[in-house]
């Protein structure tokens, strides 16, 4: 079947040894735009046809973000392949189906990493894992919990492969002391940019360009895949941690939202401060480019917070206007001067507690730096990069921050 189908004209350039590698674990770091997630759909439907008792487990730090990222990259494979006839998908349960065979390609969350080690497929075994947004999973504990589910004996002329791919923020990043710090005979470690895609448009690559010369700091992890500085992070003071409604049930609920929509997600965010405490423990967020206001309110009400009193950025009034239209109880933060540096130093005195789900606000924390002048001296101000969740978490909590008759 697989004879048929000319893969190399599907697949493009630039990954050749991702292509034909049987290391175990195959590690990819790379710049947005560089298809690495695409080239990995496209790898594990076409090694799925050529191996009839192989099964593909694929996994995010959360189950809720599988099905607009790595499911849609899974689906488009399988078009981009010409293949849709021998494929069949479901969104409940999220998983797709080779119908030659019934080999699964299976989706799941690593909230529970222990619940992994107990799945199964009817068929075969699964030898192949998919791993999107490594740089998600910030315990490498929870990695080796999967890895080690990934055992049995396997037919001849098999093989096993975890693939991780992701954006390389921060380099004390387990990830990069794992797989990228020294050799090892069973990995593949490789970096990947915009460069190699040829899928990309000139208005795709015109976007780089200015990057490069607007925010040549940004250039260099965003657009070259290079490693994140993790020096002079603007928040030391926050813990993943995972916590219950119950536990936080006597705090004050925040909510702040930052709009974007192009270039620029809209972040939201949900926590719970406890002033007794001094301490804020974030709950829920929302990470995504492209929505319109109806879709933001959308969003909001299927996440259930519809009725929640929010902060939002107040650069935007006609949008806030439109959201209120919609029905939400939205107003616009109160901006002083220095606002951003008060806020800040106001946070920094709390404890910041953060919900193992909230990978958006996780990656953000471990990024977001104060900016440097060109002989590498930090300013006292933050970067204009990486922070809309920060925005918004400063916009939750402006009737909190208050100084000497300065309300934020």
């Amino acid at each position: 079947m697989t004879n048929e189908i000319d893969v190399s004209s599907r697949i493009g350039k630039g990954y050749n040894r991702f292509w034909n590698s049987r290391k175990r674990y195959v590690a990819v770091k790379g710049s947005r735009g560089s298809k690495k997630s695409k080239t990995s759909a496209l790898w594990h439907i076409v090694k799925m046809m050529q191996n009839p008792l192989s099964n593909t487990l694929v996994i995010r730090k959360t189950e809720r973000t599988l099905r607009d990222s790595c499911f849609s990259d899974m689906v488009w494979a399988i078009h981009r392949l010409g293949v849709e006839q021998y494929w069949k998908s479901t969104t409940s349960p999220l998983e797709i189906t080779y119908k030659p065979t019934g080999q699964k390609i299976l989706f799941r969350g690593l909230d529970d990493p222990l619940k992994i080690a107990s799945i199964s497929v009817p068929i075969g075994l699964i030898n192949f894992v998919w791993i999107e947004e490594a740089y998600e999973i910030t315990k490498e504990a929870d990695f080796d919990t999967l890895d080690e589910s990934v055992r049995g004996e396997l037919p001849e002329g098999y093989f096993k492969r975890i693939t991780l791919t992701f954006n390389p923020w921060n380099e004390k990043h387990w990830l990069k002391r794992r797989f990228f710090d020294q050799e090892h005979d069973n990995v593949l470690a490789i970096t990947t940019t915009y460069l190699c895609n040829e899928w990309l448009d000139d208005v795709d690559r015109k976007l780089f360009d200015e990057m490069r010369v607007r925010n040549p700091r940004r250039y260099q992890v965003a657009g070259l895949g290079n490693w994140g500085v993790a020096e002079g992070l603007v928040y030391e003071n926050w813990e993943e941690r995972e916590f219950k409604l119950t536990d936080v049930a006597s705090f004050e609920l925040v909510a702040g939202l930052d709009f974007g929509y192009t270039n620029h997600p809209s972040g939201f965010m949900v926590a719970f401060y406890d002033a007794t405490g001094k301490a804020l423990w974030i709950w829920d967020d929302m990470y995504e480019k492209g929505l319109s206001n109806r879709k933001i309110f959308d969003r909001i009400t299927e996440m259930g917070y519809s009725k929640e009193r929010i902060t939002a950025d107040s650069a935007e009034p006609k949008s806030i206007d439109e959201l209120k239209g919609y029905g939400l109880r939205v107003k616009g933060a109160k901006k002083g001067k220095d606002s951003v540096m008060n806020g800040i130093q106001w946070i920094q005195d709390l404890k910041i507690w953060v919900h193992p789900r909230c990978v958006s606000t996780i990656t953000e924390l471990s990024s977001y730096a104060w900016d440097e002048d060109r002989l590498g001296n930090k300013l006292n101000s933050p970067k204009d990069d990486m922070n809309h969740l920060m925005d918004a978490m400063r916009y939750a909590l402006e009737d909190k921050i208050k100084t000497k008759g300065w309300v934020y």
